[in-house]
């Protein structure tokens, strides 16, 4: 029977992103977001359960038979990293396999704009990075903490789940907690944060309102926190952190973040017309303006105000990103409709791009 290293390598050969092992299906490996089937024959239930427990301790085994899934990373040697999420399905055992490449990505190489750069540069606050599933949150979260790593000599925490990219001590200090091994929750992680004397905080993902509320607290008592919101856009970020919250507590949840917040950055990755990736980006660096809509409740204003002074300002909305990337031959704009918040404007601003450049 194939081995599960075997087919990790079959994945890296093929450049897939992921890797999916399920009973009653040849494994599949996502290629460029498509998900395409291994030409070999399909797996049994005992083919799924025996891969997948190759990889688990005794103590992962009975957590995934108590909970029926299990979270977790692995490396093998001069191969990679990758990423897991073992799941039972219909009674069966399922793996999800993600690549997570040895090597710290570097920030210039990951097609984001230069003026992030300076988002590492400030003393406190809160840097959220936000986007779908597999839209490239994980990578430029490593990228700035990377980056803040090899200039900086600071001290890092990072609360994880699992841990992905790995980092080594270089001028800053860099502890890694992962939920579970090093701690129970993130709520945990976050709070014990406060007491162990970081400059910069990353969390893994903002979950739930207890870990939102400390890590609010985190960026006004001084730290830098980085985390991460599955949703799409600086306006909908926004929304939902204060939706979080109780209604006789959003108005001081509003001027916490307000005070707090020093950029959102919402990514997303779209199919190209040659069938691979490319990045669409929407940059949110509150200034004095928006951090006012912010504490006066008007959210709502947030992607106009965006729109003003961008020369100066850096910002840019999710539309412009997939405007420019239309017109420069990169994506369709039928691609592009399925990411945009507002598909008339988008509309509006390609049939403009269009008549000037006629």
């Amino acid at each position: 029977m194939t081995t599960l290293l075997q087919l990790l390598k079959a994945m890296m050969e093929n450049n897939a992103s992921d890797m999916h092992l399920s009973a009653g299906s040849a494994p599949s490996f996502r290629v460029y977001g498509i998900i395409s089937r291994a030409k070999m024959d399909s797996l049994t239930a005992i083919n799924t359960k025996e891969l997948c427990y190759s990889i688990l301790t005794d103590s992962q085994k009975m957590e995934l038979e108590e909970k029926k899934q299990i979270d977790l990373s692995f490396g093998i040697r001069n191969l990679a990293r990758f990423r897991a999420n073992i799941f039972y399905q219909r009674g069966t055992i399922s793996g999800a396999f993600r690549h997570i490449p040895f090597d710290v990505p570097k920030l210039d190489t990951l097609g984001l704009p230069p003026i992030l750069r300076s988002l590492i540069k400030k003393p406190k606050g809160l840097v959220l990075i936000t986007g779908s599933t597999g839209s490239g949150k994980t990578t430029t979260l490593a990228a700035l903490i990377d980056a803040i790593n090899t200039t900086e000599r600071l001290h890092i925490i990072t609360i994880e789940d699992p841990i992905e990219f790995i980092h080594s001590h270089q001028k800053s200090l860099v502890n890694q907690r992962e939920i579970g091994p090093d701690a129970l929750t993130y709520a945990d992680g976050v709070k014990a944060a406060l007491r162990e004397d970081p400059d910069i905080v990353l969390i893994g993902e903002m979950r739930d309102r207890e870990t939102i509320e400390t890590a609010l607290t985190l960026a006004e008592t001084g730290h830098l926190v980085f985390s991460t919101l599955h949703t799409n856009g600086a306006f909908q970020t926004i929304t939902r952190i204060v939706q979080v919250f109780p209604a006789e507590y959003q108005d001081q949840i509003r001027l916490q973040l307000s005070l707090v917040l020093e950029g959102v950055i919402s990514q997303a990755l779209l199919k190209t017309r040659d069938q691979k990736r490319a990045l669409a980006i929407e940059l949110l660096l509150p200034n004095m303006s928006i951090k006012n809509l912010i504490r006066e409740n008007k959210i709502f204003q947030i992607p106009s105000a965006m729109r003003v002074g961008q020369d100066q300002s850096g910002m840019i909305t999710m539309n412009q990103s997939l405007a420019n990337l239309i017109e420069r031959r990169v994506i369709t704009l039928e691609s592009a409709m399925e990411y945009s918040h507002d598909i008339e404007e988008l509309t509006r601003m390609v049939i403009l791009s269009e008549r000037k450049s006629a």
